[in-house]
């Protein structure tokens, strides 16, 4: 019977990375300055945390939608001036 080679090193996993997902520490610091904006009143971590979440994903929504995070504007138009 032949024996299957495993590899002896273990074998490394890498963190997923979820498009539109922001990191913990993104949320954690964006969660800290809504508790800070409420006057640092305590008793309200989840919701902070769920707001935050809710910010970057639309801020992240918005990069990926038009490539850059910047909004494009529709040139003004030139009226004459007579």
């Amino acid at each position: 019977m032949a024996k299957t080679r495993e590899s002896s090193s273990p074998t490394m996993q890498y963190p997923r990375v979820v498009e539109n997902q922001p990191a913990q520490e993104e949320i954690a610091l964006r969660a800290y300055h809504i508790y800070l904006e409420r006057g640092g009143i305590q008793g309200n971590e989840l919701e902070d945390w769920i707001e935050a979440e809710r910010q970057l994903v639309g801020e992240k929504g918005k990069v990926t939608q038009n490539g850059n995070g910047k909004s494009r504007r529709k040139p003004k138009a030139n009226s004459a001036v007579a």
